[in-house]
């Protein structure tokens, strides 16, 4: 354990100080991720058995990518009745995930033999050292080694089929399919920064981060550049005032890591998923400072998205996952599952957490957000299926305009996506957001017209400072927004 500190001193001090831009990763992400995908691709691990270096990324870097399939199962479900015209192609496909509650409805879905029912039994899921590690391995697909789709933070499909955040810069396209959770995330702060004024607003402690400025600066936190837990960060900091790319400094660090890296003090805040804010507090190294669900209520998290060459030639063995995942989804959301949930998926093969409830607390939307605030308020947390706005499920393409035009934003795309009526976005988008084929598959389900949606669009959505965003004239929304690199 003495190396394992050592190490995490080591990269706390590195990731402050390198970025690489070409593959969007910091040193925390390059040394999870791109090292693991070299070990992968060369077959390392296969041919070297127990090594030193696979002693030092097991104990220290968290689980390298690891694969359960069907022979895990804790529950089994009785094969649905298939008819010929809904039989899948192939039983066989291996997704990706990443360990935060993002995730349940994949693993759910294995553990409880959803997949199974709908004639998917060879699914394998794969957990992912990072999303750089995720997005890597889905450019070789299965059939090199890597993965065929699974949890994505948004909008990395699209990014992906741009050819934005691959290697080469080679476009890869991406089907999205699903959302697979609304809420279930944070922003946490280190615990030098209690009774500063940190909180969902920040007009008390702009005299902080100020003063840090002028000597070192804030130093942010987050998964993956460019999405959710990026764009959540930035939000709540542009919100007050604060600018995110010139008032405080902004890093990478793999979800698993972000514990470790907040006791070695090499960051003051980071913006991730459950459980790993709440076990922030249960560790007593740091408090949250607003969920995420505070900041936009019922917002879009996460996604089930494949690569397009893998749905258009299975497509029925497509419809197949999603019914499984929508079945999880709607166990997820019956809360008399929470406690069995969270006890899945806190063995060590999926999160490998101390205490389920670590998970079962949040699953309930009960918080300590270790400020002295508590929190007991079911509509805060996580939901699957649905939510006070309806269907969490169903990809709104409204909710991918707003990812693309946060983008724009801050000057990840350029602003020609979101002028002239947002047509460049709204084609992407298109292209992308396979919204259609969820709604084949949920009418296959049986699924009640009444919870399938008739719009893409979700409406106008607003956010905890008051600020709204109309689909309609995302321009607009930008033009009315304070702070920005976008010159609009």
């Amino acid at each position: 354990m003495a190396l394992a500190r050592k190490y995490y001193d080591f990269a706390g001090i590195l990731m402050s100080k390198l970025w690489l831009k070409n593959n969007f990763v910091n040193v925390g992400d390059l040394v999870v991720s791109d090292f693991l995908n070299q070990i992968t691709r060369r077959k390392f691990i296969v041919t070297a058995g127990v090594s030193a270096s696979a002693v030092l990324l097991k104990g220290c870097l968290g689980n390298p990518p690891e694969t359960t399939g069907n022979s895990a199962k804790s529950g089994v479900q009785a094969v649905a009745n298939i008819s010929a015209e809904q039989k899948p192609e192939t039983t066989k496909v291996k997704l990706g995930y990443i360990p935060i509650v993002e995730s349940a409805p994949l693993i759910i879905a294995l553990e409880k033999g959803f997949f199974a029912k709908y004639g998917m039994s060879d699914v394998e899921i794969s957990k992912q050292a990072s999303w750089g590690s995720a997005r890597d391995n889905v450019e070789i697909g299965s059939a090199g080694g890597g993965i065929d789709g699974g949890q994505w933070q948004m909008p990395m499909p699209h990014l992906i089929t741009e050819g934005k955040i691959t290697k080469g810069n080679k476009p890869i396209p991406m089907y999205v399919l699903a959302q697979l959770v609304t809420h279930g995330n944070a922003i946490a702060i280190a615990n030098k920064h209690l009774g500063k004024g940190i909180s969902l607003k920040l007009d008390a402690a702009k005299p902080l981060f100020a003063q840090l400025k002028s000597s070192t600066p804030f130093t942010a936190a987050f998964t993956f550049p460019h999405v959710n837990q990026d764009l959540w960060i930035r939000y709540w900091l542009a919100a007050s005032g604060i600018d995110p790319d010139t008032d405080v400094k902004l890093l990478t660090v793999p979800a698993a890591q972000t514990v470790a890296n907040m006791k070695t003090g090499t960051m003051d805040a980071f913006s991730t998923g459950d459980p790993w804010p709440f076990r922030l507090v249960n560790d007593k190294i740091g408090f949250m400072a607003a969920l995420t669900a505070e900041i936009w209520k019922n917002h879009p998290e996460e996604y089930f998205a494949m690569r397009g060459d893998w749905v258009d030639q299975n497509p029925k063995a497509t419809k197949a996952l999603l019914k499984g995942i929508m079945e999880a989804q709607q166990w997820l959301d019956n809360f008399d599952n929470r406690q069995e949930a969270a006890e899945i998926l806190a063995v060590k093969k999926y999160f490998g957490l101390s205490s389920p409830e670590i998970l079962a607390k949040p699953f309930q939307g009960q918080y300590d957000m270790g400020d002295g605030r508590k929190i007991d308020d079911k509509s805060m947390a996580a939901y699957y299926w649905k939510d006070a706005k309806g269907s969490v499920s169903y990809p709104y393409q409204s909710h991918d305009l707003w990812f693309i035009t946060e983008n724009v934003r801050w000057g990840f795309l350029p602003k020609d996506y979101i002028t002239n009526g947002a047509t460049k976005a709204k084609e992407l988008i298109k292209k992308v957001n396979r919204e259609d084929i969820w709604k084949e598959a949920a009418k296959e389900l049986g699924i009640p017209a009444a919870d399938i949606p008739t719009s893409t669009s979700r409406g106008v959505e607003e956010f905890f400072d008051g600020v709204k965003f109309d689909p309609e004239n995302p321009e607009a929304y930008l033009k009315s927004l304070k702070l920005k690199k976008a010159s609009i």
